[in-house]
């Protein structure tokens, strides 16, 4: 990003446990069980060279990833790994590196692929590889997605677990604190799994559990106010979403008026949000909030631009042209003010999901899922510190869940708190094809209709997220004795603790038919309604809807 300074540094102040991403999609997930442990987790590419670290783990746990180890082009690890002497676990592909890297024949095609549920056999030998499993009785069923796997052991190391298709499934060195397993911890359908990453975490690392949001909020708060200094004014985009809004509220308690909030009008923005986020961050933060209008430019931007990474960009770098342009207002209205300094900062409520779904395979081992607006959305001046101002990412550590108890820290209400996210670049990521000023309003309509029946049975606090998006493919149906050819709105609300995984939530039938006729019956341009089923994986981030997979809950005809 913009400036090394800017971001967090708890592995300064918490044990960190570092997870080296080797391409897995769920490699996020060894984080989110670990910190629910207590353990500050951080995740890095697997082309990371320790040396160049700042800071030591204490321990390292080697993701799982689709590569095959016998593959000239399969990600490796800095051979510093096992020469830090700090304890090291493989997962999956991790598992069969640490074999691979002692026996180059140790790694082989199975006869048989092995994915899904797997009982696995525990095995004691006595010593420090029974610590791995301690505990944990003698057979668990585990889940596995593998086709390579250790044929032989390598030596040095003894096996402490089995499967049927795997002789191997779980080893450990004879003397030194190095582990490998076959299948998937991380996973919530492997029984004990937290267990095993709390047993590697806890007593082979020894980390402390002190992962904490009132340890990380004092900590926090100090290092911004020597970051910033005493003079330089910052500026926030704020949408009014839980991520922004925690990021303000910060921002205003720490550095008071030098932070200045702005709300950039996009014109693609939900239905009267910029009124309502402008009275509640006022009234219930005291934040005070500037509005700027910048909806023409926007679309006059998008005009013609259909493919969706190409629009994510041109509005982040929008975002960032309205957001100079008001650095230097706010410079010039402060001119004669003895204690104002420069607009130096632009403050973005970046969270750790945005940063690792908008890495790169080649950068880092997982897979680019986007290119985030708070992240690789934003333009090359931006990420690489040419830009007027510097990012300062105060929540990038964070995921959802943990922004959520952060917030509480800072006492916002649980109204704000538990809202639904939206993403920066508003309506215009909700729109399959082309942005245009009537299919804006065509899907605010909708969505506004959605969210408020969602209100009205009882169920906003139950779904993580929910909208209305755009299909600007259109359809045949029938209203009245009248033929008409309309867009297709697809319906997506999903349950999730940390917006890395989802799953579609599950409304009533009826329900379903109610949404749908309200809204082909009230907004016009609007012939068809669909539910996106899809969970994610395989589906894309529950934000964007540019990869659905839609199920057809009513038809009017």
């Amino acid at each position: 990003m913009t400036d090394t300074a800017q971001a967090a540094p708890p592995h300064n102040v918490f044990d960190t446990v570092l997870v080296l991403d080797m391409g897995s999609q769920t490699s996020h997930l060894i984080l989110r069980r670990l910190r629910s442990l207590g353990v500050y987790s951080e995740m890095l590419p697997c082309t990371q060279v320790l040396k160049e670290l700042a800071w030591k783990p204490v321990g390292i746990i080697l993701s799982g990833g689709p590569s095959s180890v016998n593959s000239p082009d399969a990600p490796t690890v800095d051979p510093a790994v096992f020469e830090l002497g700090v304890p090291v676990l493989g997962v999956c592909f991790g598992n069969q590196l640490i074999a691979w890297r002692s026996d180059r024949t140790s790694v082989a095609p199975g006869l048989k692929r092995e994915y899904g549920e797997t009982s696995m056999a525990i095995r004691r030998i006595g010593g420090h590889a029974d610590r791995l499993f301690d505990g944990l009785g003698d057979t668990l069923n585990v889940v596995m997605s593998h086709f390579d796997k250790v044929v032989h052991l390598p030596d040095g190391f003894e096996t402490i677990a089995t499967t049927a298709n795997s002789e191997f499934a779980g080893i450990a060195h004879k003397s030194e604190p190095i582990f490998g397993i076959q299948f998937h911890p991380e996973i919530s359908h492997t029984e004990r799994g937290t267990d095993i990453l709390a047993n590697f975490a806890l007593k082979i690392c020894g980390a402390r559990a002190d992962w904490k949001m009132d340890n990380f909020l004092e900590g926090e708060k100090a290092r911004i106010r020597k970051l910033v200094g005493e003079r330089a004014q910052v500026i926030g985009a704020v949408s009014g979403g839980v991520d922004s809004t925690v990021a303000a509220k910060l921002l205003n308690e720490v550095i008071g008026k030098r932070f200045h909030a702005i709300l950039v009008d996009t014109g693609l923005m939900r239905l009267n949000e910029c009124d309502q986020v402008k009275q509640t961050l006022e009234k219930r933060l005291g934040i005070v909030l500037t509005v700027v209008d910048g909806s023409q430019l926007f679309f006059d931007r998008l005009r013609g631009v259909t493919e969706p990474e190409a629009k994510r960009k041109i509005i982040g770098e929008t975002f960032i042209d309205l957001f100079e342009n008001e650095a230097l207002r706010i410079e010039a209205e402060a001119e004669h003010t003895p204690h104002a300094g420069k607009v130096e900062w632009f403050l973005q409520g970046t969270l750790y999901a945005d940063i690792v779904e908008s890495l790169s395979f080649k950068g880092a081992a997982s897979s680019t899922i986007k290119s985030h607006h708070n992240a690789g959305g934003l333009p090359a001046r931006m990420q690489n510190g040419e830009a007027q101002l510097k990012l300062l990412e105060p929540l990038r550590e964070l995921f959802k869940d943990e922004v959520r108890a952060f917030g509480r820290q800072l006492n916002i209400h649980q109204e704000l708190i538990g809202r639904h996210p939206f993403p920066g670049p508003g309506l215009g990521i909700r729109i399959i094809g082309e942005v245009t000023r009537e299919r804006v309003e065509i899907v605010r309509q909708a969505d506004d209709i959605f969210i408020s029946m969602i209100r009205e049975a009882g169920i906003y606090d139950e779904v993580t997220q929910a909208y209305a998006a755009l299909d600007s493919s259109k359809a045949v149906g029938v209203q009245g004795d009248a033929r008409v050819y309309g867009y297709i709105c697809i319906l997506r609300a999903v349950t999730s603790v940390d917006m890395m995984s989802a799953e579609p939530y599950e409304f009533t039938w009826s329900f379903l038919r109610a949404v749908s006729r309200r809204i082909v019956n009230e907004v016009d341009g609007i012939a068809r309604v669909v539910y996106d089923t899809t969970s994610k994986p395989p589906g894309e981030h529950p934000l964007y809807p540019h990869s659905l997979y839609a199920l057809r809950c009513q038809q009017s005809q």
